[in-house]
């Protein structure tokens, strides 16, 4: 019941009165200050002003800088699948990257122009359209 109830109330707008709590730190409002949302702007892009607890008073803050305090610990699990998915998308770009590093380190060993590293990340179509392209042009 509580995560299918919070995954709903995570993506409706906050309302005037309502109490909030900061996701991040902000200036001069450290992470999980609850605060009060006075004023709610925007059409396309909604933006609150909220005052906190500490007598901190914020303006246009987006609606992920905010989240209810009954979703906070969802919000806590949300973040950290998408920062776990990030992690594994880093880890497998990084494993890309060095199977592209090592081709390139061929290719430049063969090759000493300065473009050679450019060429071996470049599918070989592309290189022979452009050769190709040049050739017609006269250049």
């Amino acid at each position: 019941m509580g995560l299918f109830r919070n995954a709903n109330t995570l993506d409706r707008p906050f309302s005037r009165n309502e109490v909030v709590v900061a996701t991040g730190d902000l200036p001069g409002v450290p992470a999980r200050t609850a605060g009060k949302v006075k004023v709610v702007n925007g059409v396309t892009w909604r933006r609150y002003w909220v005052f906190f607890d500490n007598g901190v008073h914020l303006g246009s803050l987006d609606s992920h800088e905010l989240v209810r305090p009954e979703d906070w610990d969802h919000f806590l699990a949300a973040r950290a699948e998408r920062e776990a998915a990030a992690a594994a998308a880093a880890a497998a770009a990084a494993a890309g990257a060095a199977v592209g590093e090592g081709t390139a380190a061929a290719t430049s060993a063969d090759d000493d122009s300065p473009n050679a590293r450019l060429r071996a990340m470049v599918p070989a179509y592309l290189l022979e359209r452009s050769a190709s392209a040049r050739a017609r042009l006269g250049a």
